[in-house]
């Protein structure tokens, strides 16, 4: 038995900047991020980004904003703006949900990356520092990832990324007039320092040809 005598309740995350080399997330800020953030994620051509998601789409700035405070202020969602300092272009939203700071336990969400940034080496430096945030800044137990059981590519991306399968949620929302089962993932402080070390391993300059092909898949680089 782990004993946690000493173990307080954890800083709540998603309060601070988090800068890499490729992108920059920030407490979301509607007058600084809004604009670019709707262009890149709202309308009827990005509907598609929705698909799975319990909220959305969005016509328009108004809407998403709307929803995303509403969200803020009654289930104590905290939204990081992702900006690619290439261009210095807002091109996604990711959230830290369900947080639990007496229990160490944070779930990510409503991970919206727009066109340009899905597949990309900033996607996943964005979820690199957010990892890297929860566990070794504020000393979280625990990073959950959660999905509409239907939804296979972010089961396999929730894998790629080093989140363990632990288990389905049958019959757990209804979600757009239609049943949803909920695929549960995970990443303890027990598992970070193997995933640590394969982000580093993958994220390495020289991981990558001059155009930006991988040489070593992500799941390559971690240690069984």
């Amino acid at each position: 038995m782990i004993k946690l005598e000493n173990y307080l309740p954890r800083p709540l995350p998603g309060k601070a900047s988090l800068q890499g080399k490729l992108v920059r997330l920030e407490p979301i800020d509607w007058n600084k991020h809004g604009e670019q953030l709707a262009k890149c994620i709202t309308g009827e051509h990005n509907a598609d980004l929705w698909t799975y998601m319990p909220i959305g789409p969005f016509d328009n700035l108004d809407g998403l904003k709307a929803l995303m405070q509403y969200v803020g202020e009654q289930l104590k969602w905290e939204t990081m703006a992702i900006t690619r300092l290439a261009d210095d272009q807002v091109v996604g939203m990711v959230s830290f949900m369900r947080i639990r700071p007496e229990h160490g336990s944070a779930e990510i969400g409503c991970v919206v990356y727009s066109e340009t940034l899905k597949k990309s080496i900033e996607a996943t430096e964005t979820m690199f520092l957010l990892a890297t945030h929860l566990f070794d800044d504020l000393n979280y137990r625990r990073y959950e990832w959660k999905c509409d059981n239907n939804n296979t590519a972010s089961k396999r991306a929730a894998l790629r990324l080093g989140f363990k399968y632990e288990g389905m949620f049958r019959n757990d929302m209804v979600m757009k007039q239609r049943n949803r089962d909920t695929a549960w993932f995970a990443i303890t402080d027990g598992d970070w320092p193997s995933i640590k070390a394969g982000f580093k391993t993958w994220l390495a300059i020289d991981n990558f040809t001059p155009d930006g092909t991988q040489y070593k898949a992500l799941t390559d680089c971690r240690e069984p």
